[in-house]
């Protein structure tokens, strides 16, 4: 078995992602953040007794709710429809009919396999199909489906999906290259590979179109 066969299998099946939607429960928000907050808290606290750790110590009898509060209000924030940015669009008055792309766009998320982070950058462009979005909001949103456990390829389609209803066109596309560190630090530990997804709707279906848009990011990977 070799090491890319070693590490599909060390995932297992379920590292494919097989909807756009992320799988959320029809009563993902039948409780408050508050109680969603206080009923994490005592699973970590579990969690880190189960591990050995004295949760008396000064630098760890906060872990729990930190880590509660964070998970509800910060790093999985996304999931929660009610933080969605709008996305305020304005008429293309000035005509601009050449792709615009907005690039390097800092992506933190995690992987929902390991609860681990996944960092890289994205990389969008689309062509205006008579409305333009402020260059802000595309962080926004690239910034709001991160915030949930992800798998990457899902992330790029739903980066690309939502943008394609903002700006009424399917000319969009997105690229994200990330590194995962369910890979660098645990298993196979290769702290130099990343991952590249892509996502291209419309025009940039086209060689021509897509080679431009290639041209323009060049896969800038400074993490």
């Amino acid at each position: 078995m070799d090491l890319h066969d070693e590490f599909l299998n060390d995932l297992g099946d379920n590292h494919i992602a097989t909807n756009a939607e992320t799988p959320l429960r029809d009563d993902a928000f039948a409780i408050s953040d508050e109680e969603k907050i206080e009923s994490i808290k005592k699973d970590v606290e579990n969690i880190l007794t189960t591990l050995g750790l004295d949760l008396t110590d000064d630098s760890l009898k906060g872990t729990p709710n930190r880590v509660a509060k964070m998970f509800v209000k910060d790093i999985f924030g996304g999931l929660n429809p009610t933080k969605k940015p709008s996305s305020s669009t304005f008429e293309n008055k000035y005509k601009y009919s050449e792709m615009l792309v907005e690039k390097n766009i800092v992506v933190y998320s995690t992987c929902e396999h390991h609860l681990l982070p996944i960092i890289g950058r994205a990389h969008i462009a689309y062509i205006s199909n008579g409305t333009v979005v402020g260059l802000s909001k595309m962080n926004r949103i690239v910034d709001y489906f991160a915030k949930r456990p992800q798998v990457q390829e899902r992330l790029t389609i739903q980066i690309v999906n939502e943008l394609q209803k903002v700006l009424n066109t399917n000319d969009v596309a997105c690229i994200i290259d990330a590194k995962h560190l369910c890979v660098n630090s645990r298993g196979i530990k290769d702290i130099e590979s990343s991952t590249v997804t892509a996502e291209f709707g419309g025009k940039f279906k086209e060689d021509k179109v897509r080679q431009e848009f290639l041209e323009y990011i060049k896969l800038d990977t400074r993490f």
